[in-house]
């Protein structure tokens, strides 16, 4: 265990660093971001802050030494650099391997049991054309790397739009599109000790290839889903010797829960556990990593919605403050751009 006072390492200065450091405040630690951007939220509200580029081996040293654990908060973190810290690490850095590849993640998962959409591995024009003729259209083609929030996906309708794509020059996926009725995250906290939790699942709406709202309690059709979702979910958590907030997305369909992908971190979709659940994820990702017993994952409020604020939307955010039961989090960013999260609101009902 990490006694009150030690230092957590947060890989990444984004809004779920922020948010994190803000839960490992209240229970008594330090946080340390390391970041390669110097305009970083998370920094703002952490003790330390070291600005360096991820593959600087010296400065990354001088970040662990004086870090207890160190974690991350997004998962597009080289992995080769942190193989020299990998004690310190929780999770362990092969979640982020895992992660990191959407084809790897899909094998993995399928490995355990799991229905991801149908997909084919594409590396060329020639394997866009094969794929779409075996899977068929619509469906989209995805950079296996780096995407995040509809980044790096062209959607095809029909097999003359994939004939008009140029293929990225870099490894890409096809997937095909899912006829689903909703979609759902599965959100776990695993301690060091092997105990897992779940919070309630949420029905997640996206706008864009962004998530627009979270809702819970969610529909008829996700609570019949969220048993078997939740058994891969844990799958999962144990064959990657799992510690912290897991996150599995998923499609809700007429033959069952369909995996679409994993964050080996806190989750966009878990931001209403700050005020709407007995202990938030960032809190109990911080109980977890520091070997802290986990906290009560149970819902506290009859209804909850959780809305991303995007863009320029900040601008007016203030507004809802009039608003019965809302809680308003902006994340510190000093430049609205389209597409880009500003904040979220959640708002609490006796429902």
């Amino acid at each position: 265990m990490i006694a009150p006072g030690g230092t957590i390492g947060i890989l990444g200065g984004g809004q779920l660093g922020r948010m994190m450091a803000i839960a490992a405040a209240q229970l008594g630690y330090r946080c340390h971001v390391y970041e390669p951007g110097r305009d970083s939220v998370a920094a703002e509200v952490s003790a330390q802050f070291t600005c360096a580029p991820w593959h600087d081996e010296a400065a990354l040293a001088r970040f662990a030494e004086g870090c207890d654990v160190v974690t991350w908060e997004f998962e597009n973190v080289p992995v080769a650099p942190l193989a020299p810290i990998e004690g310190l690490l929780a999770p362990h850095p092969r979640a982020l391997e895992t992660a990191q590849d959407r084809l790897k993640e899909k094998r993995f998962v399928e490995g355990l049991g799991g229905v991801p959409a149908a997909y084919a591995p594409v590396d060329s024009a020639h394997d866009l054309a094969a794929a779409v003729d075996r899977i068929g259209a619509p469906g989209i083609l995805k950079t296996r790397r780096d995407g995040y929030d509809g980044k790096g996906q062209w959607r095809i309708q029909t097999a003359r739009d994939a004939n008009a794509i140029r293929v990225p020059d870099a490894p890409a996926i096809y997937e095909g599109f899912v006829e689903f009725g909703c979609e759902f995250s599965v959100i776990l906290v695993r301690g060091r000790d092997g105990e897992v939790r779940f919070w309630d699942s949420a029905e997640n709406t996206h706008v864009g290839g962004i998530l627009a709202t979270s809702t819970l309690p969610a529909s008829a059709m996700v609570a019949e889903q969220v048993p078997a979702a939740r058994d891969l979910a844990a799958q999962v958590a144990e064959a990657l010797g799992y510690v912290g907030v897991l996150t599995l997305e998923f499609f809700a369909t007429a033959e069952g829960p369909v995996f679409n992908e994993m964050a080996p971190r806190v989750h966009n979709s878990g931001h209403w556990t700050i005020e709407g659940a007995a202990t938030s994820q960032f809190e109990n990702h911080v109980r977890a990593i520091c070997g802290l017993p986990l906290g009560d994952t149970a819902t506290t409020a009859g209804q909850v919605v959780m809305t991303n604020i995007i863009g320029e939307d900040a601008q007016a955010a203030h507004e809802c403050l009039g608003q019965p039961g809302a809680h308003l989090h902006l994340y510190g960013k000093r430049q609205a751009r389209p597409g880009r999260k500003m904040g979220h609101v959640t708002r609490i009902g006796a429902g």
